[in-house]
């Protein structure tokens, strides 16, 4: 038997003590990617910075999980677009409510709120909730009360004079355009009626001595089309959300989003920002998602799940984000969204559709927050 070689096993025990180092200490590029790294939607250089700041710090650098809750909470307070935080995108009644979400990709735990009302802390009460309770999502005012038992301000009023403003403008435009279809009178405030005959032999009475039937409705164009056609415009200033992902310097991946919701949405609306695999998804074993668009679209076909389980299987980035990205716009092709994807390398890339999309990022590499263009 050959004898062994004491200074090849020196330089392969070293070679191997420094391997090991290098990725669980952090600072390792590979594939483009330099831990720790922040990644949000659109030019949130504000909220990006707070991510860092926190993730950056130490030893080790502040977790993961603690950078989301800081970028998100800081877009909350910055009031981001009008379409984060208290102070906008009124509903039909004039209220802003707020939905929530954060996901730990070690543990796959998850906290969301959602038409959340009162409360001006979102992203704090869905780490609440996944703190300290066994459920996934809390609700409506239930969600504030607990909010409040667990110690965040409130009740407080998270309307502002410009969301107000908003409203009154919308309200004196006859509700123009508002997300209702298939019902009467169209063109005017509510209330809104369905334009199906009713089954009901008494409420058929009543509506005939109304001296109203469904067929004056369709003679009087009353029909209402789908919301395509009528609330056409969406936008980041009135459609958006704040999606945030986090690799920190051991590796461990938190996403996180924070949303007012759509502007004049019906109240009890919630889109997509508290559905986990909709705004937001991630893995440490893989890496993270996060979207951003209109949410009552995307969110039925769960597209950052799409994402993160695409580059499980081994795409890259960019074509799973492109991917997830196409199979919604083949079903909806008027629809407005958008995704970015970044692996557990943190190589990082984005994909959208109907709008031009930018997204921020951050990583030890940079002198500041970067900002990426993504065209359709």
């Amino acid at each position: 038997m050959a004898r062994s070689n004491p200074g090849l096993l020196l330089g392969l025990l070293l070679l191997r003590l420094t391997w090991c180092l290098a990725v669980d200490g952090g600072g390792v590029e590979e594939g483009g990617g330099v831990f720790p790294v922040v990644v949000s939607t659109w030019p949130f250089r504000e909220a990006v910075r707070a991510a860092w700041d926190v993730v950056k710090t130490g030893g080790a650098g502040g977790s993961a999980v603690d950078a989301v809750v800081a970028g998100c909470s800081a877009c909350e307070e910055l009031r981001c677009d009008g379409t984060v935080g208290p102070g906008g995108s009124p509903d039909e009644n004039g209220e802003t409510t707020l939905d929530a979400l954060i996901m730990n990709g070690k543990t796959m735990e998850i906290g969301a709120v959602a038409a959340m009302r009162y409360v001006k802390d979102a992203i704090m009460a869905a780490k609440l909730v996944m703190e300290h309770t066994g459920h996934t999502l809390l609700v409506g005012e239930k969600a504030t009360s607990f909010a409040i038992s667990m110690g965040l301000a409130g009740p407080t009023d998270l309307s502002s004079p410009e969301s107000i403003e908003k409203w009154s403008n919308w309200r004196q435009n006859n509700c123009q355009p508002n997300f209702w279809k298939n019902v009467a009178p169209a063109g005017n405030c509510g209330p809104y009626h369905p334009i199906n005959i009713p089954k009901d032999p008494v409420k058929s009475a009543v509506w005939e001595d109304q001296g109203i039937t469904c067929q004056e409705w369709l003679q009087n164009d009353n029909l209402l089309e789908p919301t395509s056609s009528h609330f056409n415009s969406v936008n980041r200033h009135n459609h958006d959300t704040i999606s945030m992902a986090v690799i920190d310097k051991m590796g461990h991946v938190a996403v996180g989003t924070s949303t007012n919701g759509a502007t004049f949405k019906i109240p009890g609306r919630v889109g997509d920002g508290p559905i986990p695999g909709s705004s937001a998804y991630g893995d440490d074993e893989v890496g993270a998602c996060g979207a951003t668009g209109d949410g009552d679209i995307m969110m039925r076909f769960l597209p950052c799940y799409q994402v993160v389980e695409s580059m499980r299987l081994g795409m890259e980035p960019r074509d799973a984000a492109v991917d997830a990205i196409s199979r919604i716009a083949r079903k909806y092709p008027d629809f407005v969204g958008a995704v970015f994807a970044i692996n557990k390398k943190g190589v990082h890339a984005g994909a959208c559709h109907g709008w031009t999309f930018q997204y921020s990022v951050r990583n030890s590499s940079m002198q500041d927050v970067e900002v990426i263009t993504v065209t359709p």
